[in-house]
């Protein structure tokens, strides 16, 4: 290869506690392997680059941003690839993009020594946006989120700024051809569906991380991760939810609420609904939002219409 290939994966602090579920967690711990990555940007751009120790690993940290952590992130030939993964729908990602985009362009400019203020035109890689989001909303195989979609209708073709997040959906069914091209990235999304249909049963969460586990591997899905790191990859997936008891306890006591609100409404379709947004939003890591969705009916209700549940 004429020119080595620089890639650079930005870590950024949080500053407060991130609501993030197992899959974000996992999808970070496999695509932060060299090879893995590479594999993935070559399915998406239709590359084929080989040699993994061409990626270039860093950290950034003295970046300031508030709670916000981008997956991947990394430079390739005259390209700087932002790489982010969402399990709910979130029409903010541009903004996001445009934040983090603006730091790693201050960081490559000051790496280069290049002066701002110079009378010679600053040669930049060109920012690609990929969100890979595995959520319960059905969605199209590919859409597009524009920065300028949040700018008043008016003034939107005088904008100064624009930032495109490309969203992929990675839930088992979509996107057939990236998933061929890309068996880790088939693997995770397999691993999800198996993990969402052992708690549609009622599993709850440590045994249906198990259940997903070994069909995973007996179906040679990420098979090679889960048999070498099982413990680890369990252990990372649930301590995202605190400890065990708090978790079982709050399976135990959405249950319990939806029975009790059902019950008094006279309607098993309220049940069943509501069971449903806690599940989803346990399944979400929005552990904080269960716990106020409770006590105030009013919020319950925003969140309902959120998930597009409907009583």
């Amino acid at each position: 290869m004429k020119n080595k290939i620089v890639w650079s994966l930005l870590t950024l602090p949080r500053r407060f506690r991130a609501r993030r579920s197992y899959k974000d967690r996992l999808f970070r711990t496999i695509f932060r392997d060299k090879k893995e990555l590479l594999s993935l940007y070559n399915a998406i751009n239709g590359t084929h680059y080989t040699n993994p120790d061409h990626l270039e690993v860093r950290t950034l940290e003295d970046a300031v941003y508030l709670g916000y952590k981008n997956d991947l992130s990394f430079l390739i030939s005259n390209t700087l690839n932002l790489y982010e993964h969402q399990s709910t729908n979130n029409p903010n990602m541009p903004l996001r993009g445009l934040i983090y985009f603006t730091d790693m362009l201050k960081a490559y400019v000051e790496e280069k020594g290049y002066n701002i203020y110079s009378s010679k035109l600053i040669p930049l890689p060109v920012p690609l946006y990929i969100v890979f989001y595995n959520g319960t909303d059905e969605k199209p195989d590919k859409t597009e989120w524009k920065l300028s979609d949040a700018f008043a209708d008016s003034m939107r073709d005088e904008a100064a700024l624009e930032c495109t997040a490309v969203v992929l959906n990675i839930n088992e069914g979509h996107n057939q051809a990236l998933m061929e091209k890309c068996r880790s990235l088939e693997g995770y999304s397999y691993f999800v569906a198996c993990v969402r249909r052992n708690l549609e049963w009622g599993v709850e969460l440590d045994e249906a991380i198990d259940h997903a586990i070994d069909e995973c591997i007996e179906n040679d899905k990420i098979a090679d991760i889960l048999v070498k790191n099982r413990a680890e990859v369990k252990n990372m997936l649930l301590t995202d939810f605190d400890e065990k008891k708090y978790r079982k306890m709050l399976i135990r006591d959405s249950r319990a609420e939806g029975l009790a609100i059902g019950r008094s409404e006279g309607k098993s379709e309220a049940t069943a609904t509501l069971n449903e947004l806690n599940k989803r939003l346990f399944e979400d890591g929005r552990l904080d939002d269960l716990n106020r969705s409770w006590n105030d009916p009013d919020f319950q209700e925003q969140l309902l219409k959120e998930y597009k549940l409907h009583r």
